[in-house]
């Protein structure tokens, strides 16, 4: 079966990589946990994961994948779908399930978005990312690198980049490296702050990253007083995001 590129198909065919992904999932997921696996392709991961895991599902977008799939699998176990448009709600009956897989690039970073809308119900992901993405998603507070990505998803998850891997690993080839994934969630995932607030702060302050935040944030603050909007948002943390999402919140509650 020939990759779509319209669908950002890159088939993983390294075994010491596969298996290093394996052995990771293995290590940090649970064996009697729920687990749902992203983008299955043409099942490199995928069979070994439903014979280790008992509560196992897929989710596919492409039907000749899913035909390919379900040859050797249940049909309950494989889901046609797209995943960013699936209501997970009642899959494996209302409970929490692990999240993984060889995510579409195209996709990749939309589906940690959907991922941290759904905090309570998945508290692990293991996941294949451009390596560029993945960097993003681990990357500290005062590099270039941290944005919007980054700090909403080391709010609620501890980011661990796992292992690299080289194009040649994939068939076709991407034209980019790509790297492996671990985000687990914190113990304490709730935020002490309005998760609005929080979530647009971010953007806001992100959609004009060269700015200082005092520059940023004059219309919505009157107080712009604390070092902090001095600061460019690159150089903020998730603690500094929490904390002028209280202030603005509690702005408003006086207004």
């Amino acid at each position: 079966m020939r990759a779509k590129k319209h669908l950002g198909q890159h088939f993983l065919e390294d075994n010491a990589v596969i298996e290093s992904i394996l052995a990771a999932m293995y290590r940090d997921c649970p064996q009697d946990f729920p687990i749902l696996e992203v983008g299955p392709g043409q099942g490199v991961l995928t069979f070994s994961l439903a014979k280790h895991f008992s509560q196992f599902k897929a989710i596919e977008f492409d039907r000749d994948m899913v035909r390919i799939l379900r040859k050797e699998l249940e049909e309950d176990k494989v889901i046609q779908h797209d995943f960013l448009s699936a209501d997970l709600r009642d899959l494996f009956d209302g409970q929490a399930f692990n999240l993984v897989g060889n995510f579409p690039y195209n996709i990749s970073s939309q589906i940690i978005f959907k991922m941290i809308d759904m905090v309570d119900r998945i508290p692990v992901m293991i996941g294949m990312f451009q390596k560029e993405v993945a960097e993003r998603i681990c990357s500290t507070p005062g590099t270039k690198k941290s944005g919007i990505i980054s700090i909403r998803a080391q709010a609620y998850y501890d980011a661990e980049l796992l292992i690299h891997v080289s194009p040649d690993a994939f068939n076709p080839p991407p034209r980019v490296d790509s790297a492996v994934i671990k985000l687990t969630r914190k113990k304490d995932f709730s935020l002490p702050c309005d998760p609005k607030i929080f979530k647009g702060v971010i953007k806001m302050a992100f959609g004009q990253r060269r700015k200082k935040m005092r520059n940023t944030l004059k219309s919505y603050l009157d107080d712009l007083s604390d070092p902090i909007f001095q600061e460019r948002p690159e150089q903020l943390g998730v603690e500094d995001f929490i904390n002028i999402a209280k202030m603005i919140e509690k702005q408003n509650q006086k207004s």
